[in-house]
């Protein structure tokens, strides 16, 4: 399987009760198939993976793949740091049917050896679910070696790489190693320019706020068409900026609860965010019309 295109990591929508809201989950997942993303990351860190129960992540994942009806690619979130658990999550995916790939992060906190990684990921790719690394060394402590992954892209189920360590150099590196193996953007205000060296889109954040403009920046990009992509980068820079002040998915789902699209609900350890980073957000989404002034 190729993928390509922009791929919106999810916001879990909570109720004022702090159950998941599938009421909002499926309207979220209505305005991102209407935007035209091409695909739909469920459960990953911007689904608030860590604090969501065994048996809420696999009914997220079932209910974004019934919601979606086949109309964008599912990635289901299934990594963990713990090979076993990720193992069971993954079948739980296979098993429900219509994940079209998972992702699956680099074990973090026991930050494993080379070829701890290796046979953590090869483990996963054999049970015949597409994989997508996803290198966040910021968050699990540990970088996916390049020879760990030149290793990995050898196995048929292995596909792609998202690239979130803020280094565009690496995704040059990878390139010149592999080619013709696919790296995913994991970060918004670098999609652009990984693109130009040969990323084949972004695992976005910031398509949960504006999915039809992330994608036509992403699809102008991946055309060659940079002067339209670089006016869309500048436009919505700041939004981009913005939703990283402080911990994802804080700010996205700040975004969205000022947007109307969710309530302002999060789980500890994640909460609200401070009264200045409010304020700059919704001077942001003021600016860029998506809020009332």
């Amino acid at each position: 399987m190729k993928i390509s295109g922009t791929i919106t990591a999810m916001v879990t929508p909570f109720a004022k009760d702090g159950a998941v809201d599938y009421g909002r989950l499926q309207a979220i997942v209505e305005e991102q198939v209407a935007g035209g993303v091409e695909g739909i990351c469920a459960v990953g860190t911007s689904g608030e993976s860590p604090t969501l129960t065994h048996e809420e992540h696999h009914r997220v994942i079932e209910k974004t793949i019934e919601f979606a009806a086949g109309r964008a690619k599912i990635i289901a979130g299934t990594g963990a740091n713990s090979t076993s658990e990720a193992v069971s999550l993954t079948r739980a995916a296979i098993a429900m049917g219509g994940a079209d790939a998972s992702l699956q992060v680099t074990p973090y906190y026991n930050k494993p050896n080379a070829e701890g990684l290796y046979r953590h990921f090869m483990t996963v790719a054999d049970l015949g679910l597409p994989v997508i690394l996803y290198n966040v060394p910021g968050r699990s402590g540990r970088e996916i070696p390049l020879d760990v992954v030149v290793r990995l892209a050898k196995h048929p189920n292995v596909i792609a790489i998202k690239e979130a360590a803020g280094s565009v150099e690496r995704v040059s590196a990878i390139k010149n190693l592999l080619p013709d193996f696919t790296v995913l953007s994991g970060d918004d205000s670098l999609a652009l320019p990984m693109i130009a060296v040969g990323a084949e889109g972004v695992i976005s954040v910031a398509s949960n706020v504006i999915p039809r403009e992330m994608g036509d920046m992403v699809r102008f990009a991946l055309a060659g068409d940079f002067v339209r992509a670089r006016e869309y980068h500048a436009r919505y820079y700041r939004l981009f900026h913005d939703l990283f002040i402080d911990v994802n998915p804080v700010m996205v789902k700040e975004a969205l609860a000022l947007m109307g699209r969710l309530e302002r609900v999060f789980r500890l350890p994640l909460c609200e965010t401070a009264e200045r980073n409010l304020e700059q957000i919704k001077g942001t989404l003021s600016q860029l019309g998506l809020i009332a002034s």
